[in-house]
């Protein structure tokens, strides 16, 4: 008995949800490509800007 009750709620909860569209899938995966980008662009220009830094220091 309490397996089925647990069963319908979890049906009725599940009915709730609202999945994203293939739209926003793929316009979420679009911003997230644009955002690591940008940001791994802006860490390898530090990345070279201290290298060059330290090796003008060091040398």
């Amino acid at each position: 008995m309490r397996l089925n009750k647990y069963y319908k709620e979890s049906k009725d909860e599940l009915g709730k949800v609202i999945f994203p569209t293939k739209e926003q899938i793929r316009t979420a995966f679009i911003s997230v490509i644009i955002v690591v980008s940008v940001i791994a662009l802006f860490l390898a220009l530090v990345d070279i800007f201290f290298h060059y830094t330290l090796s003008r220091i060091v040398s």
